[in-house]
């Protein structure tokens, strides 16, 4: 009998185990990569009611989620039980999957809340529910700041002093069930607790407007505390707060001439209470081995004046000095909305050269922005020099003079007694090359170690084709978006300046936004915009602003520009509501210099097409576009994209009153730069460009004034465009039916052209058309940097119509997608994807026997507009023949046109 009972029960007990299994493997759709605020599980995010986004995936075609569930709790345990105590959604019948907005109980500072989502398919069938996420959030008022600003109490008479010390020991009396540390700093700040470095962050707090934003970080140091004595100690730098001298100029520094400190340690015992070790005068500070620190000029560091243990318990600190209180005001502190900076990766030399003049050279074989790891064995006192540089000269000597004041160059004084490692703290290089000197030891390649730093966006985007120079074209638009992007999209990396140039960032954002994850980056650096913007609504060169005076059309029109990018890439509308004022102050700004006119006639520097096509010659100086001509087509183009934004806000007045301004400038514009014939005034390829691509072209004239920049490139056979005219360059020439052309720039290989700095052996993006000319010489070294992206703007049309993944913009973040490659030249092989908010998006095509042959991936939950090239009429699809399809004219061919829902799909068509 016993028998029996136990053999029915195993046997129900399998036969649930299997039904409940194929219950699961038959579940139509999963859920997954949850994300709050852009982050996975963060940590100390600074808003009340964070966006929660998740990735639906099927292996059913044409999936959509048609509703969704969140579940919010205050303990993974609740969760364990679908119980939510802080929010559950119930079922809402909505497509929405990202950017959902918390909408429960109230949160407060500090609070962990443990969330969970299941979605229903196109059909209602429920999903199972999704792996538990979690998201915890900061401080959000200045009053949850117990802790106190401090600075050492030591009195320095140099600007360039050595970094002060700070440390302060504590004992925990119970058991540790979690730890926070709540840290910020005026400069930049290293923590360590128990002699282990605090987080895997660097170049902390970051770079904002100190003035009114400054930054603090969040840990979970629960492994790095144990009942008893403990110790933490921070180390702080200069960084971009003090002795920070862009363009050698002699700014003001941010405030304090000394550099201060805020940390709150909040430790959680299994009990239930809490104990909090706060900055106070409590505090002892000190210096050390880090004498000098400074963004352009690198770091000295003397390894015979560190204190072994002073971040551990028990340390004599009996000599040091006291710290003093501060009453900085904590309302500045905010989290970041954007990565940390930190370690990427690690790069080993390929040669080691001797050159003419007597340097020992360590070739990185790649333009890189960081700092190298030195390893050495050397007697105490001995003393090492590391110097960086991007270029050997034509004689293959060691170049710094492009630098222009930036020594660039990191001073390590050895301990001795065995063999030692050095990195610095508060500096970064950009650089290819490194020399160095004081070496005793046998030189070999591994002791450097190039450190890739920047900030820690999710690569998104790859683009490859048959055609190596191309990629290698590709290769140097990444790398030039890694070496710029440390916390502030930088014109450049290595010389005396590294400013956010906000021209440049406007310029090159589409092309930043396929490659990388750049929400929060770009969200992050409005807000500091938004601050930093003058009185009367004009918008700063460099953001953040250390420069003064702005109002440059096409630089300040980052304002409307990125914030308007940022949405069509990822489909926030938050980005918007946010940045809808400083985008507002701007437009207004131009309107009222321009008054009843509608004509600007800016009163600050303008820098107009910079860096464009220049020659000798006395006939013909170069490609120079009308700089007024350039400001009333941007107060055009920010009026335009401000009246879209009013109206997707559901600000109808203004939409309605923006839209009429656009009406009155386009007049303005046409009777005052426009012919007849529509020729455009200052007759360039810039001039061109813009016009036709803001739409200030009367329709009638649009074919003309296209067929003259067609014109135009083919007599000069190259492009003449600088830093305004190039990103849309393709785009228009395509847009127009010069899809040759625009493929003839792609493919040049002389100077100016995209492909000119490959032949020169370039890994980054150059600033100039000719950095380096032919035989081997440079040009002006005031304004020569090796590393910039702007021209690297190209790479959202090889993204968009080469590989064909493009945006719909009537439905933003590619909810809804376009997939339109075209073909044209000498490519094929084209291998693109883009990780969407919804998932990855890839198209991949190639032409062979006579076929046009195109697999593309559409995520669940979106949809797409797939036009396929054909010199034909028929279009399968998986091998076989469909019927819907809709017929399109193309450049030279037709596109054959499909709507399909998600998955992946092989299309084959007649191309001949």
């Amino acid at each position: 009998m016993i028998s029996n009972n136990f053999s029915r029960i195993t046997f129900l007990l399998v036969l649930c185990f299997v039904a409940t299994g194929y219950a699961q493997a038959a579940r139509p759709v999963s859920v997954g990569e949850l994300s709050c605020e852009n982050f996975i599980d963060p940590i100390g995010i600074g808003v009340e009611n964070p966006g929660l986004s998740w990735i639906i995936t099927s292996s059913i075609p044409d999936q959509v989620q048609s509703a969704y569930q969140v579940l919010v709790a205050s303990s993974p345990d609740l969760l364990s039980e679908k119980k939510a105590d802080l929010w559950n959604s119930e079922k809402i019948n909505s497509a929405q999957s990202i950017h959902v907005k918390y909408a429960g109980g109230k949160l407060q500072s500090k609070q962990k809340c443990w969330w969970m989502v299941r979605v229903w398919d196109k059909d209602g069938k429920a999903s199972s529910w999704s792996e538990t996420g979690y998201f915890e959030i900061g401080l959000l008022n200045p009053s949850d700041w117990n802790a106190s600003w401090i600075r050492a109490g030591i009195v320095f008479s140099e600007v360039l002093h050595p970094s002060p010390m700070l440390r302060k020991e504590f004992n925990l009396k119970k058991t540790i069930k979690s730890a926070r540390l709540y840290i910020s700093s005026q400069g930049l700040y290293r923590a360590e607790i128990n002699g282990e470095k605090v987080g895997d962050q660097e170049m902390t707090p970051g770079w904002t407007s100190y003035h009114s934003r400054v930054q603090y970080q969040v840990y979970d140091v629960t492994s790095q505390l144990e009942t008893g004595a403990n110790a933490i100690g921070v180390t702080l730098g200069n960084g971009w707060y003090r002795a920070f001298r862009p363009n050698n100029r002699r700014t003001k520094d941010y405030g304090s001439k000394s550099l201060d400190l805020i940390a709150q340690l909040e430790v959680s015992y299994s009990d239930g209470s809490k104990e909090l070790i706060v900055s106070d005068r409590s505090w002892k500070s000190s210096t050390g081995p880090v004498i000098k620190s400074d963004i352009y000029n690198g770091e000295t560091y003397d390894a015979r004046l560190e204190k072994p243990g002073w971040t551990r318990a028990g340390y004599d600190d009996e000599y040091w000095h006291e710290t003093f209180r501060l009453e900085n005001d904590k309302s500045l502190l905010v989290h970041p909305a954007s990565p940390a900076i930190r370690k990427i990766e690690e790069i080993v030399p390929i040669e080691i050269l001797i050159t003419a003049e007597g340097d020992t050279v360590f070739d990185m074989g790649q333009n890189m922005v960081g700092w190298v790891r030195l390893k050495a064995d050397c007697k105490a006192g001995t003393v090492l020099e590391l110097r960086h540089a991007e270029v050997l000269d034509k004689e293959g000597n060691f170049y710094t003079e492009n630098l222009r004041r930036a020594d660039q160059k990191n001073t390590y004084i050895c301990r001795g007694g065995g063999e030692e490692s050095y990195e610095p703290r508060f500096t970064f290089q950009g650089f290819r090359y490194v020399a160095i000197s004081g070496f005793t030891g046998e030189l070999t390649k591994d002791i450097l170690t190039g450190v890739v730093v920047h900030s820690d966006l999710e690569k998104n985007g790859s683009f490859s084709c048959n055609n190596e120079m191309i990629n290698q074209l590709q290769h140097n638009i990444v790398w030039g978006q890694k070496g710029n992007f440390l916390d502030v999209p930088t014109d450049c990396p290595q010389r005396d300046e590294r400013l956010g140039w906000t021209g440049d960032a406007q310029a090159f954002a589409p092309t930043a936004c396929f490659n990388m994850a750049c929400e929060g980056f770009f969200t992050k650096w409005l807000k500091d915009l938004a601050v930093d913007q003058h009185e009367d609504g004009a918008v700063p060169h460099v953001i953040p602003n250390v420069l003064g005076r702005g109002g440059a059309h096409g630089w300040q029109d980052a304002a409307t520009i990125i914030p308007w990018t940022v949405y069509q890439y990822y489909g926030d509308i938050q980005i918007l509501e946010e940045q809808y004022e400083s985008m507002k102050a701007l437009v207004e700004f131009m309107r009222n210099q321009a008054g009843d006119s509608y004509i600007w006639l800016p009163r600050d520097r303008q820098f107009g097409d910079w860096l464009a096509y220049a020659t000798t010659q006395s006939d013909y100086p170069g490609a120079t576009t009308d700089k007024d001509l350039l400001a009333n087509a941007y107060f055009y183009h920010s009026a335009d994209l401000l009246a879209r934004t009013a109206k997707i806000l559901g600000k109808d007045e203004d939409a309605k009153d923006y839209l009429g301004l656009m009406k009155n400038i386009k007049t303005a514009f046409g009777k005052e730069y426009i012919t007849p014939n529509g020729r455009i005034t200052s007759n360039t390829q810039t001039a061109y460009v813009v016009t036709l691509s803001f739409g200030l072209i009367p329709s009638e004239l649009e074919e003309i004034a296209a067929m003259r920049l067609a014109d135009d490139v083919s007599k000069f056979g190259h492009l003449t465009t600088g830093f305004l005219g190039t990103p849309d360059l393709c785009h228009v020439l395509t847009k127009y039916g010069y899809l040759d052309l625009a493929y003839k720039l792609l493919y040049r290989q002389k100077y100016p052209s995209w492909l000119y700095p490959v032949t020169q052996g370039a890994t980054t993006i150059w600033e100039r058309w000719d950095g380096q000319k032919p035989n081997g010489s440079f040009q002006n070294a005031g304004m020569n940097s090796f590393n910039h992206y702007a021209y690297g703007a190209v790479g959202d049309w090889m993204y968009r119509k080469v590989a064909g993944i493009d945006i719909d913009p009537k439905t933003p973040g590619f909810k809804s997608i376009i997939i339109k490659p075209y073909p044209g030249g000498e490519m094929n092989d084209v291998r693109a994807y883009h990780l969407s908010p919804y998932g990855k998006v890839a198209s991949s095509w190639k032409t062979e026997g006579g076929k046009f042959l195109l697999t593309v991936t559409i995520p669940a939950n979106t949809s797409a507009s797939i036009h396929v090239p054909s010199t034909g009429k028929e279009l399968f699809m998986d091998g076989k023949p469909i019927k819907d399809v809709s017929l399109e004219m193309g450049p030279g061919y037709s596109y054959l046109v499909v709507e399909k829902g998600s998955g992946t799909y092989q299309f084959e068509t007649v191309f001949e």
